[in-house]
């Protein structure tokens, strides 16, 4: 449990980082139909979350990457 409690203490603080910092990227975090479990009770665990905190992170990595220059 404690595992998971802080992956989604991570995800939070890396999600209001990028809404805080970089709106210009936030945006792109909106759900969307590829996001949206197709199952009324998906099983979401600390393998689920860490794929998701790690996207989030490879997101914006590659944004201040590709960025460098405009800030």
């Amino acid at each position: 449990m404690d595992n998971l409690k802080t992956l989604l203490t991570e995800i939070t603080r890396l999600t209001y980082n990028i809404e805080t910092n970089y709106p210009e990227l936030y945006r792109f975090l909106d759900e969307n139909p590829m996001t949206i479990p197709a199952t009324k009770h998906p099983h979401i665990d600390s393998a689920v979350l860490g794929e998701y905190l790690e996207s989030l992170k490879g997101l914006l990595q590659h944004h201040l990457e590709t960025h460098k220059n405009k800030r």
